[in-house]
């Protein structure tokens, strides 16, 4: 019974993990897919006298993608944390 558990826990864990990582690999896409799409769109608006476009190239999408690096790990640390208490209580 508790190695069926086990082999449950462990299906549910790398659902979750692809769920997350095809949720952050699909926001990486959109979000870098429509700031070069519509740049010229986006240079005419300025922050501190910067384009928009060229602010979010230089700096604001790295941003971005340090914040999505942060968030995998942060949830990946709390779905390897479930999974190891899952299977010791399933012992």
């Amino acid at each position: 019974m508790s190695a069926e558990k086990i082999q449950h826990n462990r299906a549910l864990h790398w659902r979750r993990t692809r769920r997350l990582t095809a949720i952050l690999i699909l926001t990486w896409f959109l979000t870098t897919f429509v700031f070069i799409f519509f740049a010229r769109e986006f240079s005419a608006l300025t922050i501190l006298g910067w384009p928009v476009s060229f602010y979010m190239a230089g700096q604001g999408l790295t941003v971005l993608y340090l914040a999505i690096i942060a968030v995998y790990m942060r949830r990946m640390g709390r779905h390897d944390r479930l999974l190891e208490n899952e299977i010791d209580d399933a012992k």
